[in-house]
């Protein structure tokens, strides 16, 4: 986070920690008159018993002191609840805008980063922010309310007590300061171990059957172990470091406390100071460091969720603060039956142009292919479209212009990869509804060549269990189902018959013509001569020349 106690944009992306602020702030405020009071009262029941009253003469200051307590602990607890529920609540908000961030930057910009360390810092990474939200934040909310309360309390009662808790207070905040310092960058180099190791065991899991049959994975159990072995050194440090600035800070306010006691014990033997204001004084003493201590001792505590929150802030700020993304949920902008097009379309990858003022329409009712060589762009073109890469030009529907990513409302599409998750077929091809109709579902995978796919097979992560064409059906059938659930009038799919033998390509084929016959605008980015021959128009695309036919 930033130099800050508390980041900004921490505030900015999530509204429910405003809220815990707020919160906490009033719990903190009677929490700490809780604090005067039980020390007031306990001043009273000592000084009492000390100048002989009886028992039953302090019972009204007994049980006022009893209750005290009790709301002292009944604050604490309500403090700790806050606590809990507020980073359960900042968790989800930021795990919501982190997948609307993503959502936003489409799969151009997740390619060139470790999904690894993404889905580490989004799961175990936010996780750690419990620490940040149950120890450190209410222990930093009483430092900004409960020590200067104190401190006035203090100079109202002893003023010699008061100038020196002035004196010595900074101290604490000094050491902090010279400890974060070492703690922020052993911290940074524990997390950055943890997302290498989770990164590197889930590349050695991916490739695992590629390096059994080259007789590889017997190495990286050494490269799994050195990696271990890097992450428990890091890990250690920072233990180190925790302790050692908890033995500072603890010395650092038992010898401040120490000097106050000192004070106030020579000044009641020489009769300067009476019992009750200095009982009273030294009782509060502790009370007035006791929440700058926790602090420091534990923004080790916080530490992994401050550095899992740093990057999830950098995702969020990537795209442009995370605002709505186009929602697949979202209206159509106008009625179906129009044409989506683009005119002037550029797209680039830093220097290089990949298509350059492409202008091309998809009629309803007609199957679009898109050839050409590789890298001539035609992936480019449909991530384009879905708002998935940065472009200039438009991208129309019926004639209106579309804000980019809008057209995901429009489109149902599938992509080269089949991006199937772990649970059953009929779980994958229904990915996004509401309430899964079955009818919709056996149709989907009629026209997907899948009928002999069983949905209630459950799949492993990644779609495991089927074979690749099995898999790039059962994706085919997803993209099918949200046509037909939500009436999309525009179907786009890239390379679908990759993994496909000639036999189901001809029913894919089928049911892509049955798409068309209900009016559907179907675009098709294939090398396959059987969906090319099959298409009622060709786009052909050459770097940066786009030739129709």
């Amino acid at each position: 986070m930033s130099a800050g106690p508390i980041d900004p944009r921490l505030l900015r992306y999530a509204s429910a920690s405003r809220w815990f602020l707020v919160a906490g702030a009033a719990v903190g405020f009677l929490q700490t008159a809780s604090i005067v009071a039980s020390a007031w009262f306990a001043t009273a029941l000592i000084v009492g018993l000390i100048d002989g009253r009886s028992v039953a003469e302090l019972m009204p200051e007994l049980w006022a002191f009893v209750g005290v307590i009790l709301a002292r602990a009944v604050l604490i607890w309500a403090l700790d609840v806050l606590a809990v529920r507020g980073a359960a609540r900042v968790k989800s908000q930021l795990r919501v805008r982190v997948v609307g961030a993503l959502t936003k930057l489409g799969p151009a910009w997740l390619a060139e980063r470790n999904s690894a360390r993404i889905t580490t810092v989004v799961s175990q990474g936010l996780d750690a922010l419990d620490g940040y939200f149950a120890k450190y934040l209410p222990q930093l909310i009483l430092t900004a309310i409960a020590t200067p309360l104190l401190l006035l309390v203090l100079l109202t009662q002893d003023v010699a007590t008061g100038v020196v808790i002035i004196i010595t207070l900074p101290l604490i905040p000094l050491f902090m300061v010279l400890i974060g310092w070492a703690t922020q960058a052993v911290q940074k180099q524990q997390w950055a171990a943890l997302t290498k190791l989770a990164s590197s065991f889930l590349d050695v899991v991916d490739g695992l059957s590629t390096l059994t049959i080259f007789g590889r994975q017997h190495r990286q159990v050494e490269r799994i172990d050195a990696v271990t072995e890097d992450y428990r050194a890091r890990t250690i440090a920072v233990l180190r470091v925790s302790f050692i600035s908890g033995f500072v800070l603890e010395l650092a306010g038992s010898l401040s406390v120490a000097i106050v006691a000192v004070s106030i014990g020579l000044r009641l033997v020489d009769g300067t100071l009476g019992l009750t204001v200095g009982l009273f004084v030294l009782l509060l003493t502790p009370e007035a460091y006791l929440p700058l201590r926790q602090v420091g001792a534990q923004f080790h505590a916080a530490a992994d969720g401050v550095a899992a929150a740093d990057e999830v802030f950098e995702i969020l700020d990537a795209a442009g603060g995370a605002g709505p993304a186009a929602s697949v949920d979202a209206p159509m902008p106008v009625s179906a039956g129009g044409a989506l097009a683009v005119a002037g379309l550029g797209v680039a990858y830093g220097d290089r142009t990949v298509i350059d003022d492409l202008s091309v329409g998809f009629e309803p009712g007609v199957l679009t292919a898109i050839a050409g060589p590789s890298g001539a762009g035609k992936s480019s073109l449909i991530a384009a479209v879905l708002g998935f890469v940065p472009s200039t030009g438009l991208v129309t529907y019926g004639g209106r212009v579309l804000e980019p990513g809008a057209a995901r409302a429009l489109v149902a599409w599938a992509g080269q990869r089949p991006g199937l998750m772990a649970g059953t077929v009929a779980e994958n091809v229904a990915l996004g509804a509401a309430e899964p109709d079955e009818r919709t579902l056996r149709t989907a995978m009629r026209l997907a060549a899948a009928e002999l796919i069983d949905p209630r097979q459950v799949l492993g992560v990644n779609g495991a269990g089927l074979s690749g064409g099995q898999a790039q059906r059962v994706a085919l059938a997803r993209a099918f189902y949200r046509a037909l659930d939500r009436s999309c009038p525009v179907l786009i799919l890239d390379e679908p018959s990759s993994a496909l033998d000639a036999a189901t390509e001809g029913e894919l084929v089928n049911g892509l013509r049955e798409f068309v016959e209900r009016g559907v605008a179907v675009v098709v980015v294939s090398h396959r001569t059987a969906l090319l021959d099959a298409a009622d128009s060709v786009i052909e695309l050459r770097p940066r020349v786009a030739v129709a036919s």
